[in-house]
């Protein structure tokens, strides 16, 4: 086990993180500017479709991560990594020949098969002891990477849509050249148990955290079911221009990636994610509820803020957590699991915002979602962690 924080950091962690970066950048733009706006201005494809492929992405990468993280606890790191990306860079080559909308549902699905194992390979090489700290420094990774891709490429689309997807391209073949580089050794220790065993272990440990499977998935449930109403809604209810939309994105996202490190290391020090976790939630759910009641720009500013700073708060410390229930020698796939189960409410909650916001209007889904959210920091009020930790293991007080 790994207990030196330096080492963490180390010329491996830091060539891991180049490569999240990347993995992370290309992400960002294909789901949220290649496929919207290349599909439907180069493919000339109708928006059910492109929807279509976006859930496509996101159902194959969430259904195998933990498929993912069984065959991390049992083969070389590189080789899975490596052809994870060869995969996904396949996903992306074949965008360009997919005019028909089951080929470019295909593609979608094949690129987010490529994508789940970076990422469970950065949750197993993080140590115990600095566990919130390090998870803030890989999710500071994940944002920038995610929100720098979407940026990048929508003012690269207004020049050239060629130009724009050969980059993509290039940045992805970059990645697969990247893991060359990476050690062979294994996420895990040479003592493997038999994959019966490990499930076996990794239903105890599920069962002691029974009562925090609901809110993993309410918790992304009620972020992503915003996600398809945003511009909408920050154009019809808070008659925002574009520019002071995408400057409210761009500062709520920089707080929260500049707050997850200093969050991470505050939590690491008091020792303790309960409260963490209450006040995140709780600072989301007002904030999201004075947004629904229509402000102007500058309290719309703050408020995102607030947002960004309660993000940070709630990420290191909610990961910290799941990690107790994460079963020595089987990090691949305790991880692999745990993020399945969070990957559901990403799948649902997009689904569920277009429902509401046809039944009931954009300003619905930001009730709802608040309420969402004002319900997990309440129930993490309550919620008495010491007694459904695992056995010899205190998650908090």
């Amino acid at each position: 086990m790994r207990t030196d924080q330096n080492a963490w950091f180390g010329a491996e962690m830091r060539l891991i993180s180049v490569i999240l970066f990347i993995v992370e950048f290309v992400r960002g733009a294909v789901l949220v500017s290649l496929l919207p706006i290349y599909g439907a201005k180069t493919l000339g494809l109708a928006p059910d479709v492109i929807g279509a492929a976006i859930s496509a992405h996101y159902i194959t990468d969430t259904i195998l991560k933990m498929a993912i993280g069984y065959l991390l606890d049992r083969f070389s790191i590189r080789i899975v990594v490596q052809l994870g990306l060869i995969v996904s860079l396949a996903g992306v080559y074949l965008l360009q020949f997919a005019e028909l909308p089951w080929m470019f549902i295909g593609a979608a699905a094949l690129y987010g098969i490529g994508m789940s194992p970076i990422w469970i390979v950065c949750l197993t090489k993080v140590s115990e002891q600095q566990r919130a700290t390090q998870m803030g420094f890989l999710y500071t990774i994940w944002m920038v990477g995610l929100g720098s891709g979407p940026i990048v490429c929508n003012i690269l689309l207004d020049y050239s849509a060629s130009f724009t997807y050969k980059l993509l391209v290039t940045m992805s073949v970059l990645a697969c050249l990247l893991t060359l580089f990476m050690r062979k050794g294994k996420a895990v220790t040479p003592h493997r148990m038999p994959l019966r065993e490990q499930f076996t272990i990794l239903k105890d440990r599920l069962s002691h955290m029974k009562l925090l499977l609901p809110g993993m998935i309410l918790q992304t449930t009620g972020a992503s079911m915003l996600v398809p109403i945003l511009p909408s809604f920050a154009d019809k209810e808070l008659g925002l221009s574009g520019t002071q939309y995408s400057i409210l994105l761009t500062v709520g996202g920089i707080c929260a990636a500049a707050g997850l490190i200093p969050m991470g290391k505050l939590s690491d020090k008091l020792g303790g994610k309960k409260w963490f976790l209450v006040a995140g939630f709780g600072v989301f759910a007002l904030g999201l509820y004075m947004l629904a009641s229509g402000l102007t720009f500058w309290y719309c500013l703050l408020i995102a803020i607030a947002l960004g700073v309660s993000y940070a708060a709630i990420l290191p410390a909610w990961n910290a957590l799941l990690a107790a229930y994460v079963p020595p020698k089987q990090e691949g796939l305790g991880w692999g699991i745990l993020s399945t189960v969070e990957g559901i409410g990403v799948m649902i909650g997009p689904v569920a915002g277009g429902f509401i916001a046809a039944w009931n209007g954009d300003t619905a889904v930001f009730w709802i979602s608040a309420i969402l959210f004002g319900l997990i920091g309440l129930f993490y009020l309550w919620f008495p962690f010491h007694a459904f930790a695992p056995s010899g293991e205190a998650t908090n007080k």
